[in-house]
């Protein structure tokens, strides 16, 4: 059975910085494009970004030039590395294989004014 496990999350003030890790069993993430999605309170979960198997990174408008999405093909682990961030970056934090029904059971990242 696939499973992804994410980690990494927790209480940051604005502007610190976190890092993200979804690890990965059953499934090889250098063959897949994988994502990062979350789900703030009260609300819908939406895209963060993204990397395909080629390594070609996609990011949302509202975290362009503060987030970094990696892989460690070796670790079979992802990562997203979150600069400056900012109170309404406050959500559960998800991993996901694009086009499929595989997804972590999420990390809570709460970022304080």
């Amino acid at each position: 059975q696939v499973q992804l496990v994410e980690s990494g999350g927790g209480l940051v003030q604005a502007g610190g910085s976190l890092r993200l890790s979804c690890a990965a069993s059953r499934i090889i993430f250098s063959l897949n494009t994988v994502d990062w999605y979350r789900r703030p309170p009260g609300k819908q979960r939406e895209f963060v970004a993204e990397i395909t198997s080629g390594g070609i990174t996609t990011y949302a408008d509202s975290v362009k030039g503060r987030f970094t999405i990696s892989r460690d093909n070796a670790k079979n682990t992802m990562y997203l590395q979150m600069n400056s961030l900012k109170p309404e970056d406050t959500a559960v934090y998800y991993c996901t294989v694009r086009f499929s029904t595989y997804w972590g059971q999420g990390t809570q990242v709460t970022v304080s004014s």
